[in-house]
C-alpha cells in the first residue's frame, strides 16, 4: 500500500507535458486547386526535449491516407507554434478520419524517457 501511494504521488507531482493540435474537429474546404480540399491546422510545442514533428493522415482502420503539405516533418521550437496546411483530394474526404502529428527526436538528442506523443484531430 506505502509503495502505491508513493507511485501516485510521483506521477501527481510530475505534469505530462506533450504538443496541441488544434482544432479538434477540423473541416475542409475547397482550395485553389480543383478537386482537391484544404484545411489548416495549429500544432503547439510545449515540449522542451522535442523540436520536430511528423504530419500523418489516416482512415479510421488507421491506414495512411496521401495527403499534400509543405512538409511532412515540420521544426517547432520549445513553446512555438507552426500553421500547417493539409490538402488531401476532394475523392480522399470520406475516408479521412484523423489528422495526426507525432513528436520526433534526433538520435542523438534521446533522453532515458524517449517518450513519443502522438496527437491526432478527427475529422469526422
Amino acid at each position: 500500500m506505502r509503495k502505491t501511494l508513493i507511485a501516485a504521488a510521483l506521477f501527481i507531482a510530475n505534469s505530462a507535458a506533450a504538443h496541441e493540435l488544434t482544432p479538434t474537429y477540423p473541416e475542409f474546404k475547397q482550395s485553389y486547386v480543383d478537386n482537391v480540399l484544404v484545411t489548416q491546422l495549429k500544432l503547439w510545442n510545449r515540449r522542451q526535449d522535442v523540436e520536430y514533428y511528423e504530419i500523418d493522415v489516416y482512415d479510421k482502420n488507421w491506414f495512411n491516407i496521401k495527403f499534400a503539405s509543405a512538409n511532412k516533418v515540420i521544426k517547432v521550437g520549445y513553446l512555438e507554434h507552426q500553421v500547417i496546411d493539409i490538402y488531401i483530394r476532394e475523392t480522399d474526404l470520406d475516408n479521412v478520419e484523423y489528422i495526426c502529428t507525432t513528436s520526433k527526436q534526433l538520435k542523438q538528442d534521446v533522453q532515458s524517457t524517449g517518450v513519443k506523443s502522438m496527437i491526432c484531430s478527427r475529422v469526422k
